[in-house]
């Protein structure tokens, strides 16, 4: 007999809402995945690396150079300094390097501060270190931080913060003056931050990305994840980063190395060999800014309400024009019933929240977009 550990916890949204896509033969804009192909530059470095012997056990913190163009980058975006060999460590992609990190900090009855809604990833791994979750929810429908509901929850047990910006899944986005006020709470409460920053090449509107790395008081307590998947359209590939200060850091490596130890050796020497050219990150930005205005444009005749979206690749929208269901039938019936797949936004909070509003990723081809927009105005 086996006691469950998470016995509240079934199959994930993304798993399901693909899984009713496929059997329905829907277009799927419910999980976050691009339906366009990689850079072809990006696979003939990874054959290269094949070819070339890459094929055995890549080092515990990830390949050298891959770490020294990703301190070089935190020089030159963030005007800051990590140490290539001691405060960057290469993972199996963002979520490992976030259970890593909670797994690195919290023990039985450690408090952790989470903004909903929420990544579906935080809240079951706080729990299976034995740490208490305490939720604040962001204000509908800007989705920003309201700092005295912060207070309320934050104790002398309070050991984590757990941030992310640009937001999954509502596409807003943190500002300096969050960043302020998150420093003084954790300076008060000596607690540590993962900021969760898989998106950050992926803001929109000439506004900058607020990294915990830039403010001294919180880079010297946070863990940031970063995600290659996301940024070079690889997410299969499951190759993401974590960074922080070397006290953390060794920390870190302690519980990664038990957990997988090192990462795919191949891609790691075709990402790097990639980022060579810094415009391949660099340009994301633009070419999803260009599919997100492309997406609001076909869509704008529609009777959805689209929430502003400043960041990732997913966009929010009210549908409560259209029916009166609760947010997940409304998903299921558009999906069965028009061929269109969407997420609904109430999966994100722990008590259920349902504003009537659903979550689309825009990260697609033309064709997918114009198709999907189809669907859309004829609801």
């Amino acid at each position: 007999m086996i006691t469950s550990k998470l016995p509240n916890i079934g199959t994930t949204i993304f798993t399901k809402m693909s899984a009713l896509a496929r059997q329905h033969g829907a277009i799927n804009l419910s999980q976050g995945f691009p339906d366009f192909s990689v850079d072809s530059k990006l696979t003939e470095y990874l054959h290269e690396a094949t070819k070339h012997g890459f094929n055995q056990y890549a080092p515990m913190e990830g390949l050298l150079s891959l770490i020294e163009k990703i301190a070089k980058k935190y020089d030159a975006l963030y005007e800051t300094t990590y140490h290539p060999e001691s405060e960057i460590t290469i993972t199996a992609g963002a979520t490992q390097a976030i259970f890593t990190a909670i797994a690195t900090v919290v023990s039985k009855g450690d408090e952790v501060l989470i903004f909903t809604p929420a990544y579906d990833c935080y809240a079951p791994t706080v729990e299976l270190f034995g740490g208490i979750c305490k939720f604040v929810k962001l204000q509908h429908p800007t989705y920003s931080i309201n700092w005295e509901d912060v207070d309320t929850q934050l104790s002398k047990k309070t050991k984590l913060i757990i941030l992310n910006t640009p937001h999954n899944p509502t596409g807003s986005v943190l500002q300096e003056n969050d960043m302020l006020e998150l420093a003084k709470r954790v300076e008060k409460h000596n607690c540590f931050v993962i900021s969760d920053e898989v998106y950050e090449h992926i803001i929109f509107d000439a506004l900058k990305h607020a990294s915990a790395c830039k403010y001294p008081a919180l880079k010297e307590r946070s863990f940031i994840v970063a995600s290659f998947g996301k940024t070079l359209h690889a997410t299969g590939w499951k190759v993401g980063y974590c960074v922080a200060p070397e006290l953390l850091t060794k920390e870190f490596r302690k519980a990664h190395q038990f957990n997988v130890f090192c990462v795919n050796h191949p891609a790691q020497y075709a990402i790097d060999r990639y980022m060579e050219d810094e415009t391949t990150y660099l340009g994301v930005q633009s070419f999803y800014q260009k599919k997100r205005d492309y997406f609001l444009e076909l869509t704008k005749s529609s009777r959805l309400a689209f929430l502003p979206c400043k960041g990732t690749y997913f966009c929010v929208a009210n549908y409560s024009k259209i029916s009166t269901l609760g947010d997940v039938e409304f998903c299921e019936w558009m999906t069965k019933e028009k061929g269109l797949a969407a997420i609904p936004l109430s999966v994100f909070y722990e008590d259920g929240t349902d504003n009537k509003l659903i979550r689309l990723c825009f990260a697609k081809k033309e064709d997918t977009l114009e198709k999907a927009a189809q669907i859309i105005c004829e609801l």
